[in-house]
């Protein structure tokens, strides 16, 4: 017996408490996922070790033969998993298995709503890794070592999931890590010696280490029974243990493919879909990826994991290489396996290698394309626009070669259907464009409703003319990248000049002049009164039922990108909007037949309202009070 020294009692880390609360007394489906996160585990071990190794082979300590056991014992109730493996330091204990140190923590704990069903599947979509392992067992203790370090320097780690742990000092012959899980009564199921194959078979077939289970196996009498005593306990290996990318895709069914994203990816849900290409050539190399069906809470955090699993010639250099695909792409996950990298690869010599380059183009019209196909299947599409739709909007501002095809994966809200739901593409406003229509009119707001009810919209409406509703933070910087889809420029409603083009006829721009030059002492006279609150004052055809709007010059920085700098702490220099008035409204005539103060004070409410109706903010908001109440008891 291993006599532990230096023990000490740890409390989790508040995170973790409640994780491990939720997983012990609320989640009772998906169980057997806990065998699946600890394999991972395993395997990521087992990989690592093989990758430092490269440079110093006499960590392996004489034990090359990398392996992953599983071990049973019905009677006792336990279930062992171990690996020779890389092991753990005793401070990587307390951090690795006392924190959870994934970014995004905080998040998923947010959307917990204490639902059984619900949070249990939250739970598999996180990737808890090894505190899955409480959701089937009420006790786990911990064995590692280091590999390369004193069989002294052992540590031992136990925990019954309430809240604390200990950390003790063990002497351990061996390299790596030992769990073994002291299962619930109503867990027994886990230490049956066929349960565990199946499992080990549903989920874990593709992992490349071996995972091997005791087989016991007896002497035969010339009868064929099995003799007493002479049991021998070999080790099987239940698994395919084939790196699977590198099989050919016609070996692989579509449950595999599945299982193995679910591993990469450490998500409970299935992709939406998988690319797997082997490229010969100038460069070698295989790559597998796929297209999440949900997003990571760690999706917009700038240090959250991204990138793919890469291998050179099987042989695994790291979890997160983000340096083969674009920002704009981060969601997709997989595996790249290459030769043309050499073996010591580290992030810098990534940075300088000229194939790294020539391999992130690829894998990026790789994707791109595997986007372009699922398109096709208009549910599936929206369930990925719904997720990541506003990462893939970066991508033409990162992208410049790729801008047209990433253009065309794009989708939109539209005057065409009036819905929240962006699910209209620039191909769809393309082919509904009118006669003599030579741009693509779009408006950007706050939100939807903002969008859908701006004044700006109301020509277009009249007309029958579509416009694309952009309303996410992005859409502005976005459009300022996107100019044009298919040789149609871009113009967005509420800035510059409205021009229809062909769409309007002689007799409505002769009409359009006659009332400008009918209304200029009014033009003239709302300027004086607003003097430097407005940088201009004109009449418009832009509105039908409004008395007035606001617009910005063409290239002038809109409203909402120009709150989003502000937000951020970015000094903006102030800019004078151009008032635009009605002449066919009620409002406008009535302005025309008042005198003095009243005047002044109807100017200046027809100002404020057009910068509220634009979701701007008002600088003097008790001022527009007051007028709009002197008005009102008038």
């Amino acid at each position: 017996m291993t006599t532990a020294t230096h023990e000490e009692t740890l409390g989790f880390q508040t995170e973790v408490k409640q994780l491990l609360h939720l997983m012990i007394h609320s989640l009772y489906s998906n169980r057997e996922i806990f065998l699946r996160e600890l394999i991972s585990n395993s395997a990521d071990a087992c990989d690592k070790l093989r990758y430092q190794a490269l440079d110093n082979d006499a960590l392996y300590e004489g034990d090359s033969e990398l392996r992953i056991e599983i071990d049973h014992d019905a009677e006792a109730g336990t279930v062992t998993v171990r690996d020779n493996g890389i092991g753990m330091s005793r401070d990587e204990v307390i951090e690795n298995l006392g924190t959870i140190a994934r970014s995004g923590t905080a998040e998923f704990l947010k959307q917990l709503s204490g639902e059984q069903q619900k949070d249990a599947r939250l739970i598999g979509q996180f990737g808890v890794g090894f505190y899955s392992g409480f959701i089937v067992a009420d006790d786990i203790t911990v064995r590692t070592r280091k590999a390369g370090t004193a069989a002294d320097a052992g540590v031992e780690w136990h925990s019954k999931g309430e809240g604390e742990f200990t950390v003790a000092d063990i002497e351990r012959e061996v390299h790596g890590t030992e769990i073994t899980l002291h299962l619930k009564e109503d867990a027994g199921e886990f230490a049956d010696e066929f349960r565990l194959k199946s499992l080990v078979r549903k989920y874990s077939d593709h992992i490349e280490v071996p995972v091997r289970m005791p087989k016991v196996e007896a002497a035969k009498d010339e009868d064929g029974n099995d003799i007493q005593g002479s049991e021998t306990t070999t080790w099987e290996t239940v698994n395919e243990a084939t790196a699977m990318w590198v099989r050919p895709k016609s070996e692989l069914t579509d449950d595999e493919y599945k299982a193995f994203y679910k591993h990469v990816a450490h998500d409970f849900s299935d992709p939406l879909a998988w690319s797997h290409n082997k490229v010969e050539g100038k460069l070698e190399y295989t790559s597998l990826l796929y297209v999440p069906g949900r997003a990571p809470f760690d999706l917009y955090e700038r240090d959250g994991a991204r990138g793919v699993k890469l291998y050179v010639q099987r042989v695994f250099i790291m979890d997160d290489a983000e340096q083969f695909l674009p920002l704009y792409l981060r969601f997709i996950k997989g595996v790249l396996d290459t030769r043309d990298l050499s073996l010591n690869v580290s992030r810098e010599l990534l940075q300088q290698d000229p194939q790294v380059d020539k391999i992130k183009s690829a894998l990026t019209k790789r994707s791109l394309d595997m986007l372009k196909k699922l398109a096709k299947d208009g549910e599936a599409y929206q369930t990925f626009w719904n997720t990541f739709g506003s990462v893939l909007k970066e991508g033409p501002a990162e992208d410049h070669a790729n801008r047209e095809k990433i253009a065309g994966l794009l989708r939109f809200s539209s005057t065409h259907t009036d819905s929240a739901t962006q699910d209209q593409s620039l191909a769809d406003y393309v082919s509904r464009m009118q006669d003599g229509q030579e741009k693509v009119y779009y408006i950007v707001a706050d939100g939807f409703n903002a969008a859908k009810n701006s004044p700006h919209l109301e020509v277009f409406r009249k007309k029958g003319i579509e416009v694309l509703l952009l309303h996410d933070r992005i859409d502005e910087w976005m459009t300022s990248h996107l100019t044009e889809f298919e040789g149609k420029s871009f113009v967005d409603v509420a800035k510059g000049e409205l021009d229809l083009g062909e769409i309007e006829n002689e007799d409505e721009k002769k009409a359009q002049e006659e009332t400008a030059k009918a209304k200029e002492d009014l033009v003239k006279r709302v300027k004086e009164a607003l003097g430097d609150d407005v940088q201009e004052v004109k009449v418009t055809h832009r509105l039908t039922d409004s008395p007035a709007c606001v617009v910005l010059p063409e290239h002038e920085m809109g409203f909402q990108m120009r709150r989003i700098m502000e937000a951020a702490g970015q000094p903006m220099p102030e800019v004078k909007p151009i008032l635009e008035l009605n002449p066919e409204h009620a409002l406008v005539a009535r302005l025309e037949g008042v005198e003095g103060e009243g005047f002044e004070n109807l100017a200046h409410i027809l100002l404020d309202q057009a910068i509220i109706a634009e979701g701007g903010h008002l600088d003097d908001p008790a001022s527009y009070v007051k007028r709009l109440n002197t008005l009102l008891s008038a």
